[in-house]
């Protein structure tokens, strides 16, 4: 059987961006006019979040260093850094170069690079004028290539240490494996030098009581004490340590260790956070993002929205209607089911309804436009990173 010949065009990366993926909406459009299913983000809601975050981190003394990984948009990255941020950390290195060709200058890799390809793609973006640049490791096989890459491109990245502080994933586990890394980072001179220590504990983020979120980050603090302790006997400097997050960004601030916070989801929020008691000390952080969908089918018992698990991520549970009378019953690829509470309004076919993600991370990178609003009307709609910065 011979096979009909193939006359598509090569694919040579994304697709078309006037078939595919324009953007769903365009400045000065009311929100009933944008195409769904759209990420959305309320501008004034996501100001007012940035800007009682960062009041509190300036407050306690510390910098913060939003972390890009939560919305892969440089739009929104250069808003936070206008609005005080330091820079911004990513996960990946593909995300700090997207990062770094949108303009931001001050890029901290959240994450172990050992791939020699990688470890080079990051020393050359270390040649950028006025590029200030680091990432972490934990073992020296990572400081041995890092810096076999500066030396290629004839540059220079700063290192901090991975501390497990009781994330139980990434980081050395006692102050003598610091130590050799150190030593190992010293002997990379000028190609490598020590920043100081990553100490980040997610897991104290979620957890629901504050006291319980108190007493991870207390014992965190006194993990990353002793670490710092040990490397400056050692004679080590440790200008910084960065760690923290959102959901428990006020103990960091308060423990007297850290010097920045590295908060994301702060700028977006989702439910997973607003899950959490709510810490007496931290300011209200209101819900910013949110995905708008259309009410494509109606039925007496449910209706039927046009996104679904292409549209939402549920690592951390369902999206929610802001409208509480209805309930989210269930996702499929690209349907959502919603159903009726006591006293729901009927949905008129082709209504706009916006949900909000049970987490922010994953849904944003479902989708490649953020749509940037104030009250009725589409302000701003910003391109996100390519899902291949992921590499």
């Amino acid at each position: 059987m011979t096979m009909p010949t193939d006359t598509s065009p090569p694919v040579t990366g994304r697709p078309d961006p006037g078939v595919l993926l324009a953007p769903p909406a365009r400045p000065g459009d009311p929100l009933d006019a944008i195409d769904t299913p759209a990420l959305l983000l309320d501008l004034d809601a996501s100001d007012a979040n940035v800007a009682a975050l960062h009041a509190q981190a300036v407050a306690a003394g510390l910098a913060v260093r939003a972390h890009g990984k939560a919305h892969r948009c440089p739009r929104l990255a250069l808003r936070q850094i206008a609005a005080g941020a330091v820079g911004i950390c990513v996960q990946k290195v593909g995300e700090a170069e997207g990062f770094a060709a949108a303009g931001v200058r001050d890029i901290l890799v959240t994450n172990e690079i050992v791939s020699p390809d990688k470890c080079l793609r990051l020393a050359r973006l270390a040649t950028l004028p006025g590029m200030r640049i680091a990432t972490c490791v934990d073992d020296p096989l990572q400081v041995e290539r890092l810096a076999a890459a500066c030396a290629s491109a004839g540059s220079r990245v700063d290192v901090l240490i991975e501390v497990d502080v009781g994330q139980q994933r990434c980081g050395v586990e006692t102050p003598s494996q610091a130590l050799a890394i150190a030593e190992a980072i010293d002997r990379a001179a000028p190609h490598l030098a020590l920043r100081g220590l990553q100490a980040y504990h997610g897991r104290a983020q979620h957890l629901r009581g504050a006291g319980e979120r108190a007493e991870a980050v207390a014992r965190a603090a006194a993990v990353a004490r002793e670490f710092r302790a040990a490397l400056e006997q050692a004679g080590h400097a440790v200008s910084e340590i960065s760690g923290g997050g959102t959901g428990s960004f006020p103990n960091e601030a308060g423990a007297g260790v850290w010097t920045e916070l590295q908060a994301g989801s702060y700028a977006l929020l989702d439910l997973d956070y607003r899950a959490n008691a709510v810490d007496p000390a931290a300011p209200r952080l209101r819900q910013a993002l949110g995905v708008m969908t259309t009410v494509i089918s109606r039925r007496a018992a449910h209706a039927v929205l046009d996104g679904g698990l292409k549209s939402f991520a549920v690592d951390s549970g369902l999206p929610a209607m802001r409208d509480p009378r209805w309930k989210v019953v269930g996702l499929s690829d690209e349907h959502t089911v919603i159903r009726p509470l006591e006293g729901a309004a009927p949905l008129a076919l082709g209504q706009r309804v916006i949900l909000d993600p049970g987490h922010c991370d994953p849904t944003v990178n479902l989708h490649d436009w953020i749509v940037a609003y104030r009250g009725n009307t589409v302000e701003a709609v910003w391109p996100v990173l390519p899902r291949g910065a992921s590499r």
